[in-house]
Parts: structure tokens; C-alpha cells; sequence
């Protein structure tokens, strides 16, 4: 199988090491710090960049990224001011930086992004509403009012790819530009496990019944904070029902459709989902089997 974009993170997280305050302190001597503005890693060209550190920066959030070999990689959020800080590079967004980043930068800078965004929105107690303090070199946040503690959170969700015999369906969210059309998806919700989700997203969706689910791949997806579970879902009909909301068209396709279809980006007006999204994978990897 091809590499998925954001998956494959090369670095050791030392996560029995990070929650001392003097082993961090001692790494961040050394440390080279990828800079994030609007939650936008910096590049130079085609590569993250990393710098080391800068006065300027002092007090802004830094969290722990992990050890390259013996370098210490760092984030740092420099802020959502109107103008980006002068830095030799560019500040690109996710999205657009995914496209272009090989797939070790990748997966560090969405990681990155996943977790500064996480603090950015977490910065008070839930039990209390006292501001919380970082702790573990961004693992965990501590209330000193109230003792509780929080972790980053990672929502997962199902997406998944009905097929039928040789066949596929295919749908076009209410919210996609240009005629793209992808896999279904949905957040799985508190008590149901992968399984369940897949079938009853299918079902709100499509109105199809799912007769089994097959796990084939997951993948990180840093908007904000996913996990998404790649899945395909057998169905024991074609005679699908579209809910008009979300999805507003489908599409059935076989196998040799989707391999043109992959090949081509366009076909008969739809335009395939990105290489760099999980339904990407989900579909060539059936089509080739």
C-alpha cells in the first residue's frame, strides 16, 4: 500500500521521559523549534522549517514534539496576528503544505498543528473554569485549583467506502466545491464501537444496510484533532437514498471505473478526492485488488 500523508511520524515521543521538567528544560538548550502561525507550519520550500530558538518568542506556547535520532524537535505558536513574523520561508496551510511536504515533515507538522490547536482551545478548566497550566511538554494540562487534568483529545472517525460486488458507491457532500466526490463519513458517538458507526452513517446517509465491516487503514487528519478509521462497508442493495442534506448525489462505479477514474482525476464531471486524504486510499486500494 502507498504511504498515507500525515501517518508514519519518524520521532520518539519519549513519553516516560517528557513529564520531567529538567530532562525537558535540558532539551529545549538544544532543541530546533518549528514555528507555527494561525496554526500554519513555516516551510522553506518544500521541507518544515526548523530554527532555533529566539527571545521573541518567550511566553508564547511551546510543546514537545519528540527526538529525531538525539535532536530534540520542538513547535512553537507564534500567534494568529493579521501579519506572519519575518522568517526566512513561508507560512503555508496545513492543507496546501500536506501536498508538498515529504511524508516525515508531514506527519510532524500535523502533528504539530493537532496539538497546538488542542491548547488553544483548552485553556480553562472544565470542572472549574480556572485557567489550566501545561504540563509534560504539551501532553497534559493541570487546573491548580482543582487538581483536574486533561489530555489531548483525538476524535475518531469512520469513513468508509459501500461496495457491492464489483461496485463502489461514491457521493458528493452538500459542502464539496467543483464536482468532487469521495467515501462517506461520520464521527462515531459515545457507546458505538467502529462497526456500529460505519453502519449507521451509511444508513442516515445512503438509507443502504451494511451487511459487514472491514477495517483496512487509518490515518491522523490535524483538522483539528481526527483520527480517521478507513473502513469498507458491504451493502446489501444498490437501491440507495440519499438524505438531501449532507450527501445531494451518488453515484455506483465498478472497479475498472475507479482505476480509470484515479488515473484520469475527472470523470463524467466528478473529480476525485486528493491523494493526500485517506478516501484516496480507500478507493484505489480496493480497485486494485
Amino acid at each position: 500500500m502507498d504511504p498515507i500523508t500525515f501517518a508514519g511520524n519518524p520521532l520518539d515521543r519519549a513519553s516516560a521521559e517528557r513529564p520531567g521538567e529538567d530532562w525537558l528544560a535540558v532539551r529545549r538548550t538544544k532543541g530546533q523549534f518549528l514555528p507555527l502561525w494561525q496554526f500554519k507550519p513555516l516551510l522553506l520550500e518544500d521541507r518544515a522549517r526548523f530554527l532555533p530558538w529566539r527571545a521573541e518568542w518567550e511566553g508564547r506556547p511551546v510543546i514537545f514534539l519528540g527526538l529525531d535520532g538525539e535532536q530534540p524537535l520542538f513547535a512553537v505558536d507564534l500567534g494568529a496576528d493579521e501579519t506572519p513574523p519575518e522568517l526566512n520561508g513561508e507560512f503555508k496551510d496545513m492543507r496546501a503544505a500536506a501536498h508538498v511536504l515529504p511524508g516525515r515533515d508531514a506527519a510532524i507538522a500535523g502533528q504539530a498543528k493537532a496539538l497546538l490547536d488542542w491548547h488553544a482551545r483548552h485553556g480553562f478548566c472544565p470542572a472549574c473554569g480556572h485557567a489550566t497550566e501545561m504540563r509534560d511538554g504539551g501532553y497534559r494540562r493541570v487546573c491548580p485549583a482543582c487538581a483536574a487534568e486533561h489530555f489531548p483529545r483525538t476524535d475518531p472517525v469512520v469513513i468508509m467506502l459501500p461496495t457491492f460486488g464489483d461496485s463502489c458507491l461514491v457521493g458528493r457532500n452538500a459542502r464539496f466545491l467543483n464536482g468532487l466526490f469521495s467515501t462517506f463519513a461520520g464521527f462515531v458517538e459515545p457507546g458505538e464501537t467502529m462497526e456500529e458507526a460505519v453502519a449507521r452513517e451509511v444508513r442516515e446517509e445512503t438509507g443502504l444496510i451494511v451487511k459487514t465491516v472491514r477495517y483496512h487503514r487509518s490515518q491522523p487528519w490535524p483538522f483539528p484533532s481526527s483520527l480517521m478509521l478507513g473502513c469498507y462497508a458491504e451493502v446489501s442493495s444498490q437501491d440507495f437514498t440519499l438524505d438531501g442534506t449532507e450527501i445531494v448525489e451518488a453515484r455506483w462505479v465498478t472497479k475498472a471505473q475507479v482505476r480509470q477514474w484515479l488515473q484520469d482525476e475527472v470523470m463524467d464531471g466528478m473529480r476525485v478526492t486528493a491523494p493526500i486524504a485517506i478516501a484516496h486510499h480507500l478507493l484505489k486500494d480496493w480497485a486494485e485488488k
